[in-house]
């Protein structure tokens, strides 16, 4: 390692960061959380080892967030099929943390300790991990030093590089070259991701692409949720199903009044609205937005359901089951700042649309390419293209295979993955 970087980041920057992170634990919930429930970390993490099976050996996945432990988690089940190794994943957030608490295939459970010297040794300690896998992006100095000095294997998966990354400033780019110089292996989910990380100049048979585990994860999901009944058959039988998932005020806006023009022009219509917070006052605020223009009923009250035109989803979970009854669907997000996850419906073979800002997305990109998706500015090109879905069954079917075919297409990521870890494990 760099003799310069280590210095700075461990006499200076790692200061300044301890710092910065107890000033802005006084205004941001998530921060101060986050500190608070770390202060027994390693007490808990002694206690949880300690109960780990003896006769196996442990791998160390580490995620952000959420998103990312939804990444690693075809990853997890197909180590934990070996019955070889226990699975200790940790969590940079409290949301991840406190979403894997019911997830039976980690055997321990923790957060990252902060990125002190101390703390990282201290950690790997108690963990001793023969491989060391990062979903995507979250990666600490400390973390990947020590670990790199322990001789641990480490692994930097489904890794993306932004063209506008900041980490290729001249600066900033020469720390990451010394440190991205300590990983073992640096899988990317494309070739365009793979020449980015070789300009930090890293030998060839360092770098691999080899796809993105969440087409995986939501093939597998997929096939789980088309064995579960969510929906009365009666209900949606004879109608075109549209499902509108994860949506914001700012989806809603656009969308429903879309929705209730194309409802003027199609008798069958039958939208499910699921939105990304189902708060009460989110679902009286859309039931205000349809009064008096169309039917609404809640899902929680479907016993009581008499045709109506919208269903107002009152519950979470079961938005990927819903795509599986929908004939085309709209992703939210797109109308706020990050769209949501496109490939959900995108894996049943129906069309998708979102609206203009889905930059954080590239299979929403690919899907626009291949005409499996459709980007939408503004509610009048949103009636248009959900009228065309509608009514021309042709351009339906095709837009679905079109989308089905290219999740189909990029799933195998996960054992070109383990392919890599065998030599290592």
């Amino acid at each position: 390692m760099n003799k310069f970087w280590y210095i700075f980041y461990n006499y200076f920057l790692i200061h300044k960061f301890r710092f910065a992170l107890g000033l802005l634990s006084l205004f941001n919930l998530k921060i101060r959380t986050a500190l608070k429930e770390r202060k027994d970390l390693f007490k808990n993490l002694s206690d949880i080892i300690s109960q780990l099976d003896i006769t196996k050996k442990n791998i160390w996945l580490h995620s952000s967030s959420v998103g990312e432990f939804e990444q690693a988690k075809p990853i997890i089940e197909k180590l934990k099929g070996t019955d070889k190794y226990n699975i200790v994943v940790s969590f940079l957030s409290p949301s991840g943390l406190h979403s894997a608490k019911r997830y039976e295939s980690a055997d321990a459970i923790t957060y990252l300790p902060f990125d002190s010297k101390r703390n990282v040794n201290r950690f790997l300690e108690l963990v001793n991990p023969i491989a060391f896998i990062i979903m995507r992006y979250d990666f600490w100095p400390n973390t990947i030093w020590q670990s790199y000095k322990r001789n641990i294997p480490i692994f930097l998966v489904d890794a993306t590089m932004k063209g506008n990354s900041k980490r290729i400033l001249p600066l900033v780019k020469n720390f990451h070259v010394q440190l991205f110089s300590c990983f073992t292996k640096i899988l990317t989910i494309s070739d365009i991701d793979r020449d980015r990380f070789l300009k930090f100049k890293l030998e060839n048979d360092k770098v691999s692409t080899v796809g993105d585990t969440r087409y995986d994860r939501v093939f597998s999901k997929s096939q789980n949720a088309l064995t579960k009944k969510i929906l009365d058959e009666k209900i949606i039988k004879g109608k075109k199903v549209l499902v509108a998932g994860s949506t914001w005020r700012e989806d809603e806006e656009e969308f429903l009044p879309a929705v209730l023009k194309l409802n003027q022009h199609i008798d069958n219509l039958l939208t499910i609205i699921v939105p990304h917070e189902p708060t009460v006052q989110t679902i009286e605020q859309i039931e205000y937005d349809l009064k008096g223009k169309v039917a609404v009923i809640r899902f929680s009250l479907l016993n009581q359901y008499k045709d109506e035109k919208v269903i107002i989803i009152d519950s979470i979970g079961i938005l990927l089951t819903l795509y599986a009854n929908a004939d085309f669907a709209f992703v939210g997000g797109g109308f706020k700042s990050n769209i949501h996850n496109v490939l959900e419906p995108a894996v049943y073979g129906i069309p998708v649309m979102f609206g203009p800002k889905h930059s954080n997305s590239q299979e929403a990109e690919s899907l626009i390419q291949i005409g499996g998706g459709f980007e939408v500015q503004n509610k009048k090109q949103l009636y248009k293209i959900m009228r065309r879905i509608t009514l021309d069954d042709s351009f339906r079917k095709e837009s679905g295979f079109a989308a089905k075919k290219f999740v189909e297409t990029n799933l195998g990521a996960t054992e070109k993955i383990l392919d890599a870890l065998r030599s290592y494990i």
